[in-house]
C-alpha cells in the first residue's frame, strides 16, 4: 500500500485506493493547449485504427477494461471498470495488464477524471453557499447513477478542507441512486476509511445509502425524497456520466420535476454532459457505448421548454 492514500475493498475482496482529489496522486490537471493537443492525437489515432487483428481481441479479453468496454456495447460501463478507469494509470492494483493501463492513460480515461474533479468543485461551491446560509440544517447528498459516489465523498473532502467547521455537528448523509448495486457497495467501505482516524472526513457524521433506481421511476426519487428529508436539507444533487449523457428526455424532464418538487429553492444540481463532436463520435465507433450526445446550445433550448422544472 503507498503511504497517503486509503484503501477500501471490492465485492470480490479487492482492495482499492479510495480517490481524494485533494492528493496529487489522483488531481489531474491540463492546460487548454495540453487538452488540445492530447484531443488532436486522440482523434488522429482513432482515424488511423483498422480492424482488430485477432491477437489484439485476444488482450483485450484478457484485459479488465478490454472486457468490461466490449460489455459495454450498446448500453454503459460497469459502475466498478468506470471507477477503476476514474484512479489513473499509475493506481491500478498488480493485477492489471498493460492493454489496462493504457486504456487508463487514454484521452476518454483522462477526460472522465476531469469531469469527476469539475463535478465535485461544483457541488463543493453550492454546498459552501448553501451550508452558510443555514447553519442548523442537515446535508443530503443525492447521487443519481453514480455508481461509488465518488464525486460526493469528493465534495466533502474539498468542503472540510477549504471550510473546516462548516460539516460539524450536521448529519451528512450520501444517497447513490443506481441500478448496480456493486459500486455503491464500494462507496460504503471507501467512506468508512475516509472516516476513519487521520482520513479526511474524520470525526464527521456521515452516512451512505443505496437506493435500486431506474431513471423511469421518478415516484420512487419522490420517495426517496421525502424520507431522506431533503425538503428540510442542504441539498446537492449530483450526476456524474448518467442520467444527461444517457437518458431520453422524459428521463431527464421525470427527474427534474421529481428533485424540483422534493427539494428546497437552494438545492444544487450538477450534471454532466456528453457534448456533440469528433471527440464524441471517435470514442462511439471505438467502444460502441450509448450516450445521446447533445450541443450546449440544444440542451439549454431542451431545459427552456421545461422552464417549469428547470428553473426555482
Amino acid at each position: 500500500m503507498r503511504t497517503g492514500i486509503v484503501y477500501a475493498k471490492t465485492e470480490e475482496g479487492l482492495e482499492l485506493p479510495v480517490i481524494d482529489l485533494t492528493n496529487s496522486e489522483f488531481s489531474v490537471h491540463a492546460t487548454e493547449g495540453e487538452m488540445t493537443a492530447m484531443l488532436e492525437q486522440f482523434l488522429q489515432e482513432s482515424a488511423q485504427r483498422r480492424e482488430l487483428s485477432a491477437e489484439v481481441q485476444q488482450a483485450l479479453r484478457n484485459s479488465l477494461f478490454g472486457r468490461a468496454l466490449m460489455a459495454a456495447s450498446g448500453t454503459f460501463l460497469d459502475a466498478m471498470s468506470t471507477y477503476r478507469l476514474k484512479l489513473g494509470p499509475e493506481n491500478l492494483d498488480a493485477g492489471a495488464t498493460p492493454v489496462d493501463r493504457r486504456i487508463a492513460a487514454s484521452f476518454p480515461a483522462f477526460t472522465s477524471r476531469i469531469r469527476m474533479q469539475d463535478m465535485a468543485r461544483l457541488l463543493a461551491e453550492g454546498l459552501a453557499v448553501a451550508s452558510a446560509d443555514g447553519p442548523q440544517r442537515d446535508v443530503c447528498l443525492v447521487n443519481i447513477g453514480g455508481g461509488a459516489g465518488a464525486d460526493s465523498w469528493n465534495a466533502l473532502i474539498y468542503l472540510r478542507s477549504e471550510h473546516p467547521g462548516l460539516l460539524a455537528g450536521r448529519k451528512v448523509v450520501i444517497t447513490a441512486l443506481d441500478v448496480d448495486a456493486r459500486g455503491p457497495a464500494f462507496g460504503v467501505r471507501a467512506l468508512e476509511a475516509l472516516r476513519e482516524a487521520a482520513g479526511p472526513l474524520c470525526g464527521l457524521d456521515i452516512r451512505f445509502h443505496y437506493l435500486s433506481y431506474e431513471w423511469s421511476e421518478t415516484e420512487r426519487l419522490r420517495s426517496a425524497l421525502e424520507e431522506l428529508g431533503a425538503g428540510d436539507s442542504v441539498c446537492a444533487v449530483s450526476s456524474e456520466g448518467a442520467l444527461f449523457e444517457y437518458g431520453s428526455d422524459e428521463e431527464i424532464v421525470g427527474n427534474l420535476k421529481a428533485l424540483h418538487g422534493g427539494t428546497r429553492a437552494d438545492a444544487i444540481v450538477v450534471g454532466s454532459v456528453t457534448r456533440d463532436g469528433a471527440a464524441t463520435r471517435a470514442s462511439a465507433r471505438a467502444n460502441s457505448v450509448a450516450t445521446r450526445p447533445r450541443t450546449l446550445e440544444g440542451f439549454a433550448d431542451w431545459s427552456s421548454r421545461e422552464a417549469g422544472c428547470c428553473n426555482r
